[in-house]
């Protein structure tokens, strides 16, 4: 309408609070995620593990079901810092399948059809833009880790009792740092690989490649100069030992005691890791692109 005509009103509806603002983008992010009876499908075998552990507590418990299926109780898997560690091993697994399904797409998309200017010219920062794309995976990928994890905690502890709880808070702390380290590394790899590699195919191959091709280079390297500090640069191996000292597992049981980092080093390295995807991602979240 003509400006000359003063019969424009401005927006009156409801506003949206500045401190949700970013969750926007994975309310309609979602929509289009389910759509897919790949992921839905996927989204729903997460939940098989946490359902098969949960039985296992509930039968250590429950003398009638273990008679009726004929199980001693020592037969059954112990419910300590290994039994929680392994399922999130196996979470771990498939938040990464999510991850290579969902995460190249995210930024891709929006910086293929020129979209970022409709998001920065209105009050929403590069920051919260960021974040509301990070979000889509966080949300996802707590949903089938640390979720379902402390809630096995939480129903052994509740069958346990309150001495078996405070015996063993360090184990709902591992999962938690654990399973948050690796959303983290997901996440931000995702978006870095997103905003830099347009096209989804060929971002998902790099995503892949950038969590098995360095464990393999720093094995051999490592196995040649017989130096455990090429695993600096392979993000899977950091974790592994960050996981593995968060649950007093020791590592060198898997490996030759020359092979295993010291556990300082691993944080460094994971917050080396960390700094270079957001600095990567600063450089591509713009508004429009400067050529010099």
């Amino acid at each position: 309408m003509a400006v000359y005509e003063h019969t424009y009103q401005p927006y009156a509806g409801r506003l949206t609070p500045l401190w949700s603002r970013f969750l926007v983008i994975p309310q309609h992010a979602y929509r289009a995620v389910f759509q897919s009876k790949l992921f839905t499908g996927l989204f729903a075998i997460c939940f098989v593990c946490p359902l098969i552990m949960a039985i296992i507590i509930y039968l250590h418990h429950n003398v009638n079901a273990l008679a009726l299926f004929r199980i001693q109780s020592a037969d059954i898997v112990p419910i300590n810092g290994s039994f929680f560690r392994v399922f999130l091993m196996i979470q771990s697994s498939f938040a990464f399948l999510l991850t290579v399904l969902v995460g190249p797409a995210l930024v891709s998309r929006d910086l293929t059809n020129n979209a970022l200017p409709l998001y920065l010219c209105r009050p929403f920062s590069r920051a919260e833009y960021v974040l509301g794309k990070a979000s889509v995976l966080i949300i996802l990928l707590s949903l089938i880790t640390w979720v379902p994890g402390l809630l096995l905690f939480i129903f052994q502890s509740y069958l346990e009792g309150f001495g078996w709880l405070t015996a063993n808070l360090w184990i709902a702390n591992a999962v938690f740092v654990g399973s948050v380290l690796w959303i983290v590394l997901l996440t931000l790899f995702s978006l870095a690989l997103s905003a830099w590699i347009k096209w989804r195919v060929a971002a998902s191959g790099a995503l892949f490649a950038l969590l098995t091709i360095p464990m393999a280079i720093a094995s051999l390297i490592s196995e040649l100069f017989r130096t455990p500090w090429s695993h600096l640069f392979n993000p899977s191996m950091l974790l592994k030992f960050v996981t593995d000292d968060l649950f007093f597992y020791d590592s060198s049981s898997d490996f030759d005691p020359w092979m295993v980092l010291p556990v300082w080093s691993a944080w460094i390295g994971l917050a080396g890791f960390v700094a270079l995807s957001l600095w990567l991602l600063s450089r591509k979240v713009r508004a429009y692109e400067v050529i010099t």
